[in-house]
C-alpha cells in the first residue's frame, strides 16, 4: 500500500479531527454508517466491492514524517496534535457486508465504531475504495446480464481514469461475471484470467494483412484471435483468417480461436462473418465484439440475432459511462455517551437524505423452499428479530404492509475488525466471484431486470421507524 493514501483525504477530516482534539473529545466514541442511496442506471441492485482495499490501507495506517510536515506546513495544526497524529493507531469496530453481495439504495454497507477522530479520519479513503469499486462491479452486472451467457471481456485499462481504476476496476467487473480482463496487472495481483493477442498498430506494420496473421500465427499458434477490421472485413480481413487458418494453423495442429470485430455494423459483419467461417469448416472459430460497447447495444445485438460469441467491453464498463458517479456517503448515526449509544439523526429539505438514526444491523429474509430473497430488514442493534413470522412495511407508506413467514433470516453485515484487530478472513478475489454468483442466484429475475426492475424491500424495523419519527419531532420542537 503506498502510504501516500494517507493524505488522499478531504482536508476537513483533519480540521474536525483538530477540533475533537482540542475539545478533548478525541478519545469519544461515535458511530458511522457507509450507505448507497441511489442505484445506477435506475438498476434493481447493486454488487458491493472495495473491502479488500480497506483493509489492505487500515492494516498500514501510519503516517510518515513527511506527512506530518506537509501537515504542519499548513499552518492550521498545533504540535500536541501533529504530535497524536503521528502515533496514532486505528482501534476501530468495523463490520461490513461481504464483498460480491447484492444491495440496495440506503442499506447500510459499513458500520464503524470508534473514536471522533479515527471513525472521522477514514471517511474520504474509505468512501473512494467502496464507491468506485461497487459502481464497476454493478455496471459489470448489468454488462454481463445482457450478454445472456456468452462471455464478456474487460477491456478498459487504457480508458480508465487512473492506473489504480484500471486495475480494480478489472477485479470489480470479474467479480460480476466477466470471464477474463486484457489488464495485465490485475492479473497478477488478483489471479485473474488475462486476453490479448494484436492491435491494428501490428498489421500496420506488415507489407500486408496477410503477413501478419501468418508470422504471429507462427509465434504464438495457440493464441489466434486475427483483428479483421484493418482494412475491410469481408473482403481482406476474414479471407485472409481463412487462409491463415487453412494453409498454417490447422495443417501444424492448431486452430483459429477466434476474429474479433472492431467497428462497423456488428450485428450485419458478425452474421456474414459466421457464414463465410462455417463454409470455410472453421464452425469452432469464435466470433468477438468490441467498439465501445455497453448493455444497451450488446442487448439490441442479441435482439438482431447478431453472431457474436464473446463481447469486449473497454470504456463504457471502466468508467460507468452512462452513470459515472455513485451515491454513497458516510454519516454519523450514533454517539456514545456514559456507556450509552446515543441515537443521532441528519435533517434535510431532501427527504432522501435524512439519515436512519441508531446503531442498527442489517437482515435479508429468504424464502425456506425457494431460496429466493425476500426482503430486507434495518433494525436497531439490539433487536431480537422474530425466527417464525415477522410483519415488514414500506418506511414511505407505512400503511403497506407484509407478513413474512416460513423464511431463513441471515444477518448481512460481518465483523471484519474489531478494537482494530481483523477477525475476518479476506477471502480470495476467486472465492469472491463464487460467492458472488451464489447470491446472486437468490435474487429474483424481476429485480435483475435491466429496465423498470422490481423495487425489493427494503424496510426499517417498527423501532427504528418510530425512532426516526421521534427524532424528527424533537428536532422540530426545537426551531
Amino acid at each position: 500500500m503506498d502510504q501516500n493514501l494517507m493524505l488522499v483525504t478531504d482536508f476537513y477530516e483533519y480540521t474536525m479531527a483538530y477540533a475533537y482534539f482540542k475539545q478533548g473529545k478525541q478519545n469519544d466514541i461515535a458511530y458511522f454508517d457507509m450507505i448507497i442511496r441511489t442505484i445506477p442506471d435506475g438498476g434493481g441492485y447493486m454488487i458491493f466491492n472495495g473491502l479488500h482495499a480497506l483493509l489492505d490501507f487500515i492494516k498500514h495506517f501510519k503516517f510518515s514524517k513527511e506527512q506530518i510536515n506537509y501537515l504542519r506546513s499548513t499552518g492550521y495544526f498545533d504540535e500536541d496534535f501533529l504530535s497524536y497524529l503521528s502515533t496514532l493507531t486505528l482501534y476501530i469496530d468495523l463490520y461490513s457486508v461481504p464483498e460480491g453481495t447484492p444491495v440496495f439504495g440506503n442499506e447500510p454497507l459499513i458500520t464503524v465504531r470508534g473514536s471522533y477522530v479515527q471513525a472521522q479520519i477514514i471517511e474520504s479513503i474509505l468512501l473512494q475504495f467502496c464507491n468506485y469499486s461497487t459502481l464497476i462491479a454493478t455496471k459489470a452486472s448489468r454488462i454481463v446480464r445482457a450478454a445472456k451467457g456468452r462471455s464478456v471481456l474487460e477491456f478498459g485499462a487504457r480508458r480508465a481514469q487512473g492506473y489504480a481504476a484500471a486495475i480494480e476496476g478489472a477485479r470489480a467487473a470479474m467479480i460480476a461475471g466477466c470471464s477474463g480482463t486484457s489488464n495485465t496487472a490485475a492479473g497478477m495481483l488478483y489471479d485473474l484470467p488475462v486476453s490479448g493477442t494484436i492491435a491494428h498498430s501490428y498489421i500496420q506494420l506488415f507489407d500486408n494483412e496477410y503477413d501478419a496473421f501468418l508470422q504471429y500465427a507462427k509465434v504464438s499458434p495457440d493464441n489466434c484471435v486475427f483483428l479483421v477490421d484493418t482494412y475491410d472485413t469481408l473482403r481482406s480481413g476474414i479471407p485472409n483468417a481463412i487462409k491463415v487458418a487453412k494453409e498454417y494453423l490447422i495443417p501444424n495442429g492448431h486452430k483459429l480461436n477466434g476474429i474479433r470485430l472492431d467497428s462497423g455494423d456488428l450485428a450485419y459483419l458478425s452474421k456474414k462473418a459466421r457464414s463465410m467461417l462455417d463454409e470455410a469448416g472453421l464452425e469452432d472459430t469464435k466470433i468477438v465484439a468490441s467498439n465501445s460497447l455497453d448493455e444497451f447495444i450488446i442487448a439490441e445485438l442479441i435482439r438482431q440475432d447478431a453472431a457474436i460469441d464473446i463481447f469486449g467491453v473497454g470504456e463504457n464498463l471502466i468508467t460507468a459511462k452512462s452513470n459515472p458517479v455513485i451515491g454513497g456517503v458516510y454519516k454519523v448515526v450514533a454517539y456514545e455517551e456514559n456507556g450509552e449509544v446515543i441515537p443521532t439523526i441528519k435533517i434535510s429539505d431532501n427527504v432522501a437524505k435524512i439519515t436512519n438514526p441508531g446503531y442498527k444491523k442489517l437482515y435479508r429474509f429468504y424464502d425456506r423452499h425457494s431460496k429466493k430473497a425476500l426482503a430486507d430488514l434495518i433494525a436497531l442493534w439490539d433487536e431480537v428479530i422474530p425466527q417464525d413470522e415477522i410483519e415488514i412495511f414500506d418506511p414511505q407508506a407505512p400503511w403497506k404492509r407484509k407478513t413474512l413467514k416460513d423464511y431463513e433470516v441471515r444477518e448481512l453485515q460481518v465483523p471484519v475488525l474489531l478494537n482494530g484487530k481483523q477477525v475476518y478472513e479476506c477471502p480470495s478475489t476467486q472465492e469472491v466471484i463464487a460467492y458472488h454468483k451464489e447470491q446472486m442466484e437468490t435474487l429474483w429475475e424481476e429485480v435483475k431486470r435491466q429496465v423498470n426492475p422490481h423495487q425489493y424491500y427494503v424496510d426499517l424495523s417498527q423501532a427504528l421507524y418510530d425512532l426516526k419519527h421521534q427524532l424528527l419531532k424533537e428536532h422540530q420542537s426545537k426551531k
